[in-house]
């Protein structure tokens, strides 16, 4: 394939992304972001953009340190996602990050899980397609603070859950990205819910 042509295959992906999860209500407004990495360069949705109406438009395109090469302006939070596409130069192509409803609350609830498993494992899913999630304390949104958080407690996980603010995940494509932040959601969702019972559900053992 073209070299022009993956970028466009890129641009529906991200496309579809982002319509998939603004009209199943894993985002909305303008609160969240997306990026991948094409050619040393990283395509990122612009600031206040929505999900639901993205086009190729409404993307920042960004060198590797973060200077824009376009007209438009990278979303507040492009240090996080330069933060993990540094990591790992080549198993790490896509980022996304959400305030998706049930990953969101449960970030705001103390908990006695470990900073670097932070959902009770009730199906093995999560860590057949994730593996651990790190949390990152509390800094308030596109703040240098957040950024220092977020950087002291990158390791070589691929989905990190930003205290009292959301999800972000990593994947070697868009699309990989996107099955992992679905099924965080879906593991938080599963989680809240059976605090909820009050009943006793049966844990898997950590490997």
């Amino acid at each position: 394939m073209h070299r022009e042509d993956e970028l466009a295959d890129l641009f529906s992906q991200a496309e579809w992304i982002g319509k998939q999860l603004f009209e199943r209500n894993k985002v909305s407004g303008s609160s969240a972001n997306m990026s991948f990495r094409h050619d040393d360069k990283i395509y990122i949705t612009g600031s206040g953009t929505c999900f639901g109406n993205l086009n190729r438009s409404l993307f920042a395109i960004c060198n590797m340190t973060g200077k824009c090469l376009n007209n438009v302006t990278p979303s507040k939070e492009l240090p996080l996602h330069l933060m993990m596409y540094m990591r790992d130069k080549t198993n790490v192509n896509a980022v996304i990050h959400t305030h998706s409803f049930y990953s969101t609350l449960w970030s705001c609830l103390e908990s006695d899980e470990k900073d670097t498993d932070v959902f009770p494992q009730y199906t093995p899913y999560l860590k057949m397609k994730l593996g651990k999630i790190v949390t990152v304390p509390y800094g308030k949104p596109g703040s240098e603070e957040l950024f220092r958080n977020f950087r002291n407690s990158l390791t070589e996980a691929n989905g990190y859950l930003l205290r009292n603010h959301g999800p972000v995940v990593v994947g070697k494509t868009l699309m990989d990205a996107f099955y992992c932040l679905e099924e965080m959601e879906e593991s938080a969702h599963l989680a809240w819910e059976l605090s909820l019972t009050g009943s006793r559900a049966k844990r898997i053992k950590n490997d």
